[in-house]
């Protein structure tokens, strides 16, 4: 076969066991360049053998380093950085530069380098950088890319990405003596600062004039074959000048990304980085062996648990120090313990410089490849962790309830409205209640947001809406009604679950961030699902009609039912066994359990509108599994309990205990006649200080369920002496609830009990 028809070969042949293993990852919700390694380690010299011409396939893999550290350029932007500026310079840089002194000082007492600092220090570059596609992934697939953590994670990595081009800089210099290794980084440092000078220069005069130029051929093949001729002919510069390809194509990136056609210029170069960029990572495969690892498995396993606990250890404290709270902390810490993608650039760099033998680099690319692959498995299990933390008192004031880190001095205290979430939505529903004078309160968690609050003078509590603490600081317990506008589908969960728990009746309305969780957060208790995708086609659909002729109030009526049925008639068909998995999926992440329904419990035969189980208890009925196997997910009101049914149940500890004396009937259970009502204990109440459950239930035949106090709830007030701001729940006969003129006489002063408001006992 002819020499240059078997790189083609070898080159389709490569691409497309990337391909197949890229599919095979996918599948198995792995990172895509997992799939690239393993199929380059099953056709390379120590695999299969199939490919024959690979240094040349390794030279073209430099295209795909060279695509993917200049789309990364084109990408990066300041006003990320700005977000999380503090963690992202101060905590970035500091876990960096820690991650290299502790591995110089490892490698030192274990004598694992001959030559100190030097291979240490390229030992620790490659350990201190995290995966930015992997971390990335995993966070958009939970919908969470705008929280508190993320916002860290994503600062840490971009200053890592940043701290890449300067490692393949000074890379070569360590590769020099001992005695003039200062001198060497001396001189690599001031070539990179007079080369980004030069960068600086040609990014403000030149590279926008270029763009330009391009752009006016309204060519869409002169505008990429001249992009792609910028990024090489800068890499091949830095390669000359004694820097890097890499660091030259990274550099091309940053001088386009703050020109207007930066994003033309991305959406151009992205499938020429994503295909050569497979062939990079296809190419690392090929010099991995499988024997050898298979042969060292225990040896990488262990430096896969060093380096996850190393790290960890390394970045929990230090978002910690810039006062971001534990759980935060302890997200980024297990989110970013892995070693990234560019570790394999450094590591083949540093193979290639003579920095590691062929036995260390093959240890390194091994610890890599498994440290991504667990990446994802460990982000999944976060939520599981702290839910357990649920079970341990000790530990749960530090990572579930976190305090309020700033709120306003003023804030109102009675019917206001709460909004969690101050992004474009919560910012939108400020500005539509402010001109009907209704006090708000917006909880948030991004320092950059709550700046804007500050400066638009709009009350705010700093702190996760997540925490029994930020919501009572937020007044809950006496507001008006609340909106959840929160970004990632768990934190959403949690706020509404939580601000019922202190506020039973409060009128929640929430964002829905995907339709299959709509009915999730019904059964939950909001008041009013609402999810934007569903809302906009509503409103599109509105417009159209009319222009066809329709009434408006015809289109009203249908646009409303259509909201009352939950979207149903515009969410995708689902099969039992989907909604019945997705059910498991999102209440995993909350407190629940399967409880056995008792033979005779007086719950049996009646339905959960009379049981009214979440309001009187707190508990939230999900799912319901009949005698028979049968499973109903998200039981409406009118369902009927039977004998033999098994119930998944969320709640807290106190409520699913509550459930077990409920199912009894040790607790009251309202009956035809009967109901329950929340109400209120003010300040000069002639009954403060007494024993209410006792008082009212020998004298009026009304009993006290449960005392809610300072947001802990108590489902046995008989030895509770009442205090200012304690809810009460009144069961008894609907008549007395309703008209109690008994009651008067101890209350002093007449008032009524309209169910569903909570009424005020007054003096």
């Amino acid at each position: 076969m002819q020499e240059d028809f078997r790189l083609i070969v070898d080159l389709v042949s490569v691409f497309a066991v990337a391909a197949c293993g890229g599919m095979l990852a996918a599948l198995l919700k792995q990172p895509v360049l997992l799939g690239y390694l393993v199929g380059g380690m099953i056709v390379g010299p120590t695999g299969l053998g199939l490919i024959k011409e690979v240094v040349q396939v390794e030279t073209l893999a430099q295209f795909g380093v060279a695509f993917l550290l200049f789309a990364l350029g084109v990408e990066f932007s300041f006003s990320q950085l700005k977000k999380v500026k503090a963690i992202a310079l101060g905590g970035g840089g500091l876990q960096i530069i820690l991650t290299i002194i502790t591995t110089v000082i490892v490698c030192g007492i274990t004598g694992a380098w001959e030559t100190l600092p030097a291979k240490g220090v390229f030992l620790g570059s490659i350990l201190s950088l995290s995966s930015t596609a992997v971390v990335l992934k995993c966070l958009m697939e939970r919908n969470e890319t705008e929280t508190t953590h993320a916002q860290v994670m994503l600062g840490i990595l971009v200053i890592q990405d940043l701290a890449l081009g300067l490692m393949l800089a000074i890379l070569p210099a360590l590769h020099q003596p001992g005695e003039s290794i200062g001198l060497a980084l001396f001189t690599a440092i001031v070539r990179i600062a007079l080369f980004a000078a030069g960068a600086v220069v040609a990014g403000i005069w030149i590279m926008p004039r270029i763009l330009r130029f391009l752009a006016r051929t309204e060519s869409r093949e002169l505008f990429l074959l001249g992009v792609v001729t910028l990024c090489l002919s800068i890499a091949i510069l830095t390669e000359y000048l004694g820097l890097s390809i890499e660091m030259g194509a990274f550099v091309a990136g940053l001088m386009i990304s703050e020109v207007e056609y930066a994003d033309e210029t991305l959406t151009i170069v992205e499938p020429l980085r994503d295909v050569f960029a497979s062939l990079f990572f296809a190419s690392i495969g090929m010099l991995i062996d499988p024997v050898f690892l298979w042969q060292n498995l225990d040896l990488i396993l262990g430096l896969v648990a060093l380096v996850f606990l190393g790290k960890f250890l390394i970045i929990t404290p230090l978002v910690k120090l810039f006062r971001y709270p534990l759980k935060t902390a302890l997200i980024a810490g297990l989110g970013l313990a892995q070693i990234g993608e560019f570790s394999f650039v450094l590591a083949s760099e540093g193979q290639a410089l003579g920095l590691v033998s062929r036995h260390v680099y093959l240890l390194i690319v091994g610890t890599t490849a498994v440290t991504l692959m667990l990446t994802p498995f460990v982000l999944r299990v976060i939520p599981f962790l702290f839910n357990l933390v649920e079970f341990i008192p000790w530990l749960k004031p530090y990572l579930v309830d976190e305090q309020a880190e700033d709120f306003t001095e003023d804030l109102p205290t009675k019917d206001h409205v709460v909004i969690c979430g101050y992004g474009r939505i919560g910012q939108n529903l400020v500005r539509l209640l402010e001109p009907y004078q209704l006090p708000v309160v917006v909880i948030e968690q991004s320092e950059s947001r709550i700046q804007q609050l500050r400066e638009s003078g709009i009350p705010y509590v700093y702190g996760n809406a997540v925490s029994f603490h930020v919501l009572e600081t937020a007044g809950v317990n006496y507001a008006k009604a609340m909106a959840i506008a929160l970004p990632d589908p768990t934190s959403i969960r949690l706020c509404l679950k939580r601000a019922l728990e202190l506020s039973p009746e409060l009128d929640l309305v929430v964002r829905a961030t995907q339709d299959k969780n709509i009915e999730v957060l019904y059964q939950l208790g909001a008041k009013e699902v609402v999810q934007p995708e569903f809302e906009a086609s509503l409103e599109m659909a509105s417009h159209l009609l009319m222009d066809v002729g329709l009434g408006k109030e015809v289109i009203g009526q249908k646009m409303q039912q259509i909201r009352q049925d939950h979207y149903l008639d515009l969410r995708p068909e689902c099969s039992a066994a989907q909604v019945s998995q997705h059910l498991q999926k999102v209440t995993q992440d909350l407190n629940r359990r399967w409880y056995d329904l008792p033979v005779n419990s007086p719950l049996i035969g009646m339905t959960l509108e009379e049981l009214d189980m979440r309001r009187l208890i707190g508990v939230s009925l999900m799912a319901i599994r009949r005698a028979d196997g049968t499973e109903i997910d998200y039981p409406h009101n009118g369902t009927r309990l039977q004998s033999g049914d098994r119930l998944l149940v969320v709640g807290a500890d106190e409520e699913l205990t509550a459930l077990v004396d409920f199912a009894q009937g040790s607790i009251a259970v309202p009956g035809g006649a009967s109901a329950c009502q929340w109400v209120t204990i003010q300040a000069n109440s002639p009954i403060l200080g007494n024993n209410l459950a006792d008082l009212i239930y020998k004298d009026y035949g009304i009993k006290v369920q449960a005392i809610r106090r300072d947001g802990k709830l108590s489902r046995n007030p008989a030895n509770v002496d009442l205090k200012v701001g304690d809810q009460v729940l009144l069961c008894g006969n609907l008549p007395q609830l309703n008209y109690p003129e008994q009651m008067q006489q101890l209350l002093d002063k007449p008032f009524a009990i309209q169910l569903p408001v909570i009424p005020d006992i007054h003096e």
